[in-house]
């Protein structure tokens, strides 16, 4: 409790209500005025670190956290919450040690084991996540949260009946849970379930209306029409969105423009998509000289001496297909038809060389491509064992499994040396489709290239130089070009060319991809459960003058 003055104590009161009202500037700002009068208020501090972490100010959120844990160290809940902004921060190992701070003062907090299992998540430690929510529902059963944060992770782990499970528990103790009809509504997508995903997507923003994420997952699933009810709620949501928290503003940014872009409001569009770049470009780090240096660094290393020395020294297994690229260049349709042969696994977009190469990094005291000069054959070969061994947990009998990542373009000559008989494709569009259809998208993860025009423009310049590169070096064949526009048309030349050279019987399945049941965790989820179409070829055109950033550094 507030132990202060009356007029601080109803302060106080008027900042609460404001909180639980959600007018979230009014309560920061009373929290202000009672700190400015007494500075060792804990709950003011608290309230204020909890609403501006809402309003996505985590580092401010961080300092009052930490006033509010001087007056009164041992917290429980003040240090739980703490470790939930360290998370949105991506401090991913410090929030753990905060919630198990949280644990320490009170082992039974049922929020802090849940928090600590979205943390655990995060840090890919997906059985430990399980464990923190199950004890997280031993002490809480009805505890609808931990029910739908757990679906999340039994997803991630491939679990994907046991996720839909959890989530319809969680919506069965608390049937107005938002989050749980949304996170259901993603399962089902990926599922390729789309009519029951909208139903749930409908039913999330019923229950929050202003929760902007779940009109942009909606959005992704949905050709919007005008005078629809959607657009009409989206487009009221927009229009009193500046009370928003600024994560809520750029989600509704890209849902609207998608809206427009269905109807063919092209301009309109365009404004939304900048408005949204330019906000979500100014919350994350992007070390461009840093990120560009590196895809240079790496054509430096990779000469072909290098490639001639360590020939055929890696593991021979054929298992892994790597379909590599620019995000937005049809590789999960590349991939769509290539998981319908009876003999392939899809295996999605995987992290998994990427972190066997990290290893190298304890191994050498060097990152990549740094550690390629003191890597030796037996170090090739080992990286690509241990590849394998992570790869062929998904399906240990298949005789290819894909990995889609489309970054690992930057490791195909490590590829090619580690794993000399995997597959390589390389999926392209037209350059300026590519990187407005990029432009067009708000990616959770990885992308962080493609909110400002002239950067994605630069990074793609770096892209084909390395892609050139890996043609130069490597032996002629090495890698399959996939050029989008052949396969749309020409789907049966194409498929027949893509399976050949995966050294595959033909199989006409591979034509008939939009029906493959199979779990898609990609942004084109939607887009391959339909036959092939031809509309986002030249899609660029009708925003060429919008474009003008980006034309020029392609050049």
């Amino acid at each position: 409790m507030v132990k202060a003055t009356p007029n601080l104590s109803q302060a106080f009161s008027r900042a609460i209500s404001a909180y639980n009202a959600g007018i979230l500037f009014e309560a920061e700002q009373i929290c202000h005025q009672i700190i400015s009068v007494r500075d060792d208020i804990f709950d003011a501090f608290h309230l204020l670190a909890v609403v501006q972490s809402r309003l996505g100010k985590n580092d401010a959120a961080l300092a009052n956290y930490d006033r509010a844990l001087k007056v009164q160290p041992d917290h429980a809940e003040a240090l739980s919450n703490r470790g939930v902004t360290l998370h949105e921060l991506k401090r991913f190992e410090e929030a753990l040690a905060n919630h198990d701070r949280a644990l320490a003062v009170r082992p039974n907090y049922p929020e802090a084991l849940c928090h600590r299992g979205v943390t655990l998540h995060e840090l890919k430690r997906f059985e430990e996540a399980l464990a923190s929510y199950d004890r997280a529902l031993t002490v809480r059963q009805d505890y609808a949260e931990a029910l739908s944060n757990r679906g999340v992770t039994l997803r991630e782990m491939n679990r994907f009946e046991e996720a839909l499970e959890s989530y319809h528990h969680a919506i069965k103790v608390q049937p107005d849970y938002a989050g749980a009809h949304n996170n259901l509504g993603l399962g089902l997508r990926e599922l390729g379930r789309l009519t029951e995903a909208r139903v749930a997507f409908k039913r999330a923003i019923e229950l929050a209306p202003r929760r902007a994420k779940y009109q942009r997952d909606l959005a992704e699933i949905t050709r919007y029409v005008e005078g629809g009810l959607d657009l009409a709620a989206l487009e009221k949501l927009v229009n009193d969105s500046a009370q928003l928290p600024v994560g809520d503003r750029i989600e509704l940014h890209f849902a609207l423009g998608k809206a427009y872009e269905d109807l063919d409001r092209h301009a309109e569009a365009f404004t939304q998509w900048l408005d949204g770049n330019a906000l979500k470009r100014r919350q994350i780090t992007y070390d461009e000289a840093a990120t560009l240096g590196l895809l240079d660094h790496i054509r430096a290393t990779f000469t072909p001496e290098l490639i001639r020395k360590r020939q055929g020294v890696g593991n021979p297994s054929p298992v892994p297909v790597f379909i590599v690229g620019m995000v937005r260049s049809g590789s999960t349709l590349v991939e769509q038809i290539l998981a319908s042969h009876p003999h392939v696994c899809g295996g999605g977009e995987l992290m998994l060389f990427s972190n066997v190469v990290q290893g190298n990094q304890t191994k050498f005291g060097a990152a990549f491509p740094e550690c390629v000069a003191e890597m030796k054959d037996e170090d090739y070969r080992d990286l690509g064992t241990r590849y394998l061994a992570e790869l062929e947990r998904l399906a240990s009998r298949a005789v290819h499994i894909t990995d889609k990542m489309p970054r690992n373009f930057m490791f195909a000559g490590l590829i090619h040396l580690a794993l000399p008989n995997a597959i390589i494709i390389h999926t392209h569009r037209d350059p300026v489709d590519t990187c407005l259809s990029s432009f067009s998208m708000l990616f959770t993860a990885e992308q962080n290239h493609t909110y400002d025009l002239a950067e994605l423009g630069r990074y793609y310049r770096h892209y084909h130089a390395l892609m050139a590169h890996w043609h130069c070096v490597l032996p002629p064949g090495r890698i399959l070009d996939v050029r989008y526009e052949d396969v749309v048309a020409d789907l049966e030349g194409q498929a027949r060319r893509i399976v050949a050279h995966c050294g595959l019987d033909w199989d006409p399945r591979c034509l008939a991809f939009h029906q493959t049941e199979r779990p898609i965790f990609t942004a084109s989820a939607a887009q391959v459960r339909q036959p092939i179409y031809s509309s986002a070829i030249g899609r660029w055109r009708v925003h060429a003058q919008s474009l003008a950033p980006l034309l020029a550094e392609l050049g």
